[in-house]
Parts: structure tokens; sequence; C-alpha cells
């Protein structure tokens, strides 16, 4: 069974990464996109070429899978580093099927999301395989992404309206 925060002890060990994680974002102007601030960068997101996207904004899908892509290949290299393991090189991918339908909101059943996200990794190693199924193994225990989509925590949403001041 999968411990939310709440009932992790002791709560001084727990991380709120509020400071951390999405800062702000920008919805003002007449496009559909977002402006996001990440902390390192400005990212403009909007939507995929599929529904209706320029393909210019990143995608808030492909966004998803970056964030794989990088916890799993810093985790990798961290797991690696710790046991020693000989890795001269490598690629990480992260693949994932949606029907666009259901986030276009044409076809009712369809679900909205991703349906399945594969993680591959082709690793550049000499090591034996019972070595490289460990760092898999090791890999995908202690990566947050990865391990916050296969056991997903609950999440909140909330609205407020704050009017603008009339000039």
């Amino acid at each position: 069974m999968r411990r939310h925060c709440a009932n992790c002890r002791p709560r001084s060990r727990r991380l709120t990464a509020s400071g951390r994680r999405l800062r702000s974002s920008d919805l003002a102007d007449g496009a559909i996109a977002c402006k996001v601030e990440t902390g390192h960068a400005l990212v403009e997101a909007g939507l995929h070429p599929a529904t209706g996207g320029s393909g210019l904004e990143a995608c808030s899908g492909d966004m998803l899978l970056e964030a794989v892509v990088a916890c799993a290949g810093v985790t990798l290299k961290a797991v690696a580093t710790a046991l020693e393991f000989r890795l001269k090189g490598g690629q990480v991918r992260a693949e994932g099927d949606l029907d666009f339908r259901g986030t276009l909101g044409v076809e009712r059943t369809a679900p909205v999301g991703f349906c399945d996200i594969r993680l591959a990794f082709d690793l550049d190693t000499d090591e034996k395989q019972e070595r490289i199924d460990s760092l898999l193994k090791l890999t995908e225990r202690y990566c947050v992404v990865l391990q916050t989509l296969r056991n997903p925590p609950p999440i909140a949403a909330t609205i407020a309206a704050h009017p603008s001041a009339s000039y």
C-alpha cells in the first residue's frame, strides 16, 4: 500500500517542493497558451499540433515525458555512481500513447491523458546482465517522477476569481 506524505513519519523529514515547482503562469494573452516560470527558464506551453497547436510552444504532454526522461536519467546516473557501475554512455527515451479524441472532448468514452508510457534505457556498458538488472530496479525505485506516475498522490485543485481593477 502506498504511503502518502500525511502518513510519513517523522513530519520533519517531509519536503514540500512548493519553492521548486511551478512558480507562476501567465494566462493573460489571447493565445491558447500558458507561460510557465520554471525557476530556470520561461517556457510557453501550448496545444499539441494534433489538437490544433502551432507546434511552436512546448506541449505539456511532451513536457511530462521529458520530466520522466530527465528524472530517470539523473537517477540512473546517481545509482550507477553509488554502485560503481561502469557506464560509458547511453540514451534514455520515453514514449507515450494517448487518444486525442479524449482531450478534445469529441469522444466521451475516450480517455484523457496517456494510456501507456514506455521508458527505455540504451546503455554503453560491459557490465553483467545481473548488474544491469539491478541498476534498472534501483533506478525505477528511486525515480521521483516515475514513482509519482505509478503511485499517484491525491491532487487537490482550487480556483479563485480576482477581478482586475477597472480604469
